[in-house]
């Protein structure tokens, strides 16, 4: 069984940081793509940004700049850098990983979510 289980969300100010991660653990030989998504109150869930195995990022156009997506192979974990952090940003935030298990190729599987609230 594969889990995704992730960490660092909360509140911070308009301006302010907050770095999420996201551990897979369970049985599996690799993971290929790694990604964060979001859900803001009321609206359907958004990609944030995707990263390969090799490093090759992609990010919303509403966070370039802003946010970095990072992996730790070894760790099999991906991170979220997020600064100078606005009030739209406000999210309950998924990572999302693409596993691979033997027999059964690569399936997507999701954290259970965590929220960030960026208000004064």
């Amino acid at each position: 069984q594969v889990q995704l289980v992730e960490s660092g969300g909360g509140l911070v100010q308009p301006g302010g940081s907050l770095r999420l991660s996201c551990a897979a653990s369970g049985s599996f030989s690799g993971i290929s793509g790694m990604g964060w998504f979001r859900q803001p109150p009321g609206k359907q869930r958004e990609l944030v940004a995707t990263i390969t195995t090799g490093g090759s990022s992609n990010y919303a156009i509403s966070v370039k700049g802003r946010f970095t997506i990072s992996r730790d192979n070894a760790k099999n974990t991906v991170y979220l850098q997020m600064d100078l952090l606005k009030p739209e940003d406000t999210a309950v935030y998924y990572c999302n990983a693409h596993v691979i298990q033997d027999g059964i190729g690569a399936l997507p599987y999701w954290g259970q979510g965590t929220q960030v609230t960026v208000s004064s």
